[in-house]
């Protein structure tokens, strides 16, 4: 049987089509994210972004980074805009036939 699909995943798929950022808490921390990519992985739905503050802080480095949605909480739209960074690459072999929905780096 199917599991239920994750309730922040219409979020995510608003978020990427209109180049807004997404608040969430992950492992107890705030964070904001410029999600980029919305995938599946072993059954499970990922979302790559670039995290833009982590408690309030810009970090350190900027990367792109893998979240598994079920690992998100509290989950909500911004209306913080972002620009595709150039770290994300959506023809990467990763994503090959396990993409959803992807920002236009066009």
């Amino acid at each position: 049987m199917a599991s239920a699909p994750d309730p922040s995943t219409p979020v995510f798929l608003e978020a990427i089509v209109k180049l807004q950022a997404v608040a969430a808490t992950y492992n107890r921390t705030e964070v904001t994210l410029a999600p980029h990519i919305l995938y599946t992985r072993h059954g499970d739905l990922h979302v790559d972004a670039v995290t833009l503050e982590r408690d309030g802080r810009p970090p350190k480095e900027v990367k792109l980074g893998t979240f598994k949605l079920s690992g998100l909480s509290g989950v909500r739209i911004t209306p913080r805009r972002f620009a595709p960074s150039a770290l994300f690459d959506a023809k990467a072999e990763r994503y090959q036939g396990e993409s959803l929905i992807a920002v236009d780096v066009a």
